[in-house]
């Protein structure tokens, strides 16, 4: 039955990595509003004083975890801790990324390695090691974090563009795969957010014009505005849904 309670995440327990800055803080603050437990893992403690006064605000109850998700043992690891605390894992979210700017000729081996490793690589790694503790329970939520470079190209930071690419393949393989044990993989994939990522585009005064005639909802999103998708995504409302992308563009990619 489709009620109020559809929306609810309490008693719901979630790992989100890079949960205590950027466009992951308001994932974290979303789930702990509607009353999910939260596995903030971060690389440093930076902002975890903020994030943990924000819930003692609200029902749902946060853990910290400082750990390199690209570590060879970083899902054994993180997986271990949630359990530790939570006893099982409802959702996940895999949030953490980065991206590099550069001309094509002028990007390091390394400097690929590091942001395929990031937001690629660990994304399969830590659902994979999840996906196995979700399929015990024959349940969870698996949420990847894509980007307006899944669907266009990006001259400037190619390595970038194609991981995004790369967690909307991953997203549709793993939700193919899940299915079965009642596992949904979705992906959301934010627009042009005001983080400090897009600072040099908006500092751009020619760029930031570009992409603001761009947007038919006509400004840079707050953060704020992914808050309601993630929580559906995760929640029992969304049961039936899986193996989707859902941008949150403000139309971006209608024109």
């Amino acid at each position: 039955m489709f009620d109020l309670n559809s929306f609810s995440l309490k008693g719901e327990n979630a790992i989100i990595t890079g949960g205590a800055a950027g466009l992951g803080e308001y994932y974290t603050k979303a789930m702990l509003t509607v009353g999910a437990n939260v596995q903030v893992v971060s690389l440093s403690d930076k902002n975890w004083d903020k994030m943990q006064a924000f819930a003692d605000q609200k029902p749902g109850n946060i853990y910290f975890l400082k750990q390199d998700v690209t570590a060879n043992d970083a899902p054994q690891k993180i997986v271990q801790e949630a359990l530790n605390n939570f006893g099982r894992i409802d959702i996940l979210v895999n949030n953490a990324g980065m991206q590099l700017r550069n001309k094509w000729q002028d990007f390091k081996d390394e400097d690929w390695h590091k942001v395929i490793n990031l937001n690629l690589n660990a994304v399969y790694y830590l659902s994979h090691a999840v996906a196995k503790e979700m399929a015990k329970q024959h349940s969870g939520k698996i949420i990847n974090i894509g980007s307006m470079q899944s669907y266009r190209a990006g001259k400037f930071i190619f390595p970038y563009t194609a991981s995004k690419h790369g967690v909307v393949g991953l997203t549709k393989a793993y939700a193919d795969a899940l299915a079965p044990e009642n596992i949904q993989v979705n992906a959301i994939a934010p627009g042009y957010i005001n983080t400090p990522m897009i600072k040099a585009l908006q500092e751009d005064p020619a760029r930031s014009k570009e992409i603001l005639n761009h947007i038919p909802a006509g400004h840079w999103a707050d953060p704020a505005e992914l808050m309601g998708v993630v929580v559906f995504l995760a929640s029992a409302a969304s049961n039936y849904i899986t193996g989707t992308t859902i941008p949150v563009d403000g139309g971006y990619l209608l024109r």
